[in-house]
């Protein structure tokens, strides 16, 4: 499978906060359509340097990446990258006592030829579009969701819900290692897209919201400006985004087939 994306569309803003603990990869004034690794971070905890924590997994994860991988990620390699990070957390608290508790969410698109491979630690998620329609979600690591799950409350209490910001997984450090949850998306079309992001999209987008502005908006520019529109000086919180535009899907099976047929069209 050949997958060509297009250009991808980017934004890291504080936000209602005085500053960003968002982080992604790659920042938007470098990002182009050779790109197959995309990452967004959400610190947590203002006084023990969230900002540094989803830094530092941004650049650990890459570097792990750049460095080690042959092949497609499997889930086995994601998960070491998470250990390279968490062993880069120690290594940067060893040095700065104060940032001791810093923690990340994680969310990973890799861009593969086997499809797609999606990771995430946390409530940043990440979404399948198909002409605005959600065909895939991350599903969040967070106390709400779990109570969801257990019928303690519904989801429209979890959307207001006072603790619906207590997430359950983060990358910290190796005393408290955690796991990625994985999938491959393999159905994979033209005109698809994905999109990563922080909760802080979260607090004023609901998936109906999300779905109307990728079916309605015309390009992948003017959806970042749709999100940008509902988001900034109306959010208490950081908000960062990826949009992936898929732009061709390649099967390598159905050009073989292809060629076959054109060949013996002349037997």
């Amino acid at each position: 499978m050949n997958i060509t994306i297009g250009k991808p569309w980017a934004v890291s803003e504080k936000g209602g906060r005085l500053n960003n603990e968002d982080s992604i990869y790659p920042l938007p004034e470098t990002a182009n359509s050779n790109q197959n690794l995309f990452l967004v971070c959400d610190g947590v905890g203002g006084a023990e340097k969230g900002e540094i924590a989803s830094s530092l997994a941004c650049e650990s994860f890459q570097t792990f990446f750049s460095t080690f991988r042959e092949g497609e990620p499997t889930a086995a390699f994601i998960n070491k990258a998470i250990r390279y990070t968490e062993a880069r957390f120690d290594d940067y608290v060893a040095v700065h006592p104060e940032a001791k508790g810093m923690a990340t969410t994680l969310t990973m698109v890799f861009v593969g030829t086997g499809g797609i491979t999606l990771a995430h630690v946390g409530d940043s998620r990440i979404y399948h579009f198909r002409q605005g329609d959600i065909l895939f979600q991350t599903e969040d690591h967070s106390l709400v969701n779990s109570l969801v799950k257990l019928g303690k409350i519904t989801r429209e209490e979890a959307v207001h819900h006072p603790q619906r910001n207590v997430i359950i997984r983060a990358v910290q450090g190796t005393d408290h290692p955690t796991e990625a949850d994985v999938i491959l998306l393999s159905d994979i079309k033209a005109g698809d897209y994905l999109l990563m992001c922080s909760d802080g999209v979260l607090e004023r987008l609901s998936n109906e919201e999300l779905s109307g502005i990728f079916k309605h908006s015309g390009s992948p520019e003017e959806i970042k400006n749709a999100i940008m529109s509902a988001c900034s000086g109306k959010t208490r919180d950081n908000f960062s985004f990826y949009i992936i535009p898929i732009q061709n899907v390649l099967d390598s099976t159905g050009i073989k087939q292809n060629i076959l047929s054109f060949l013996y069209s002349f037997i």
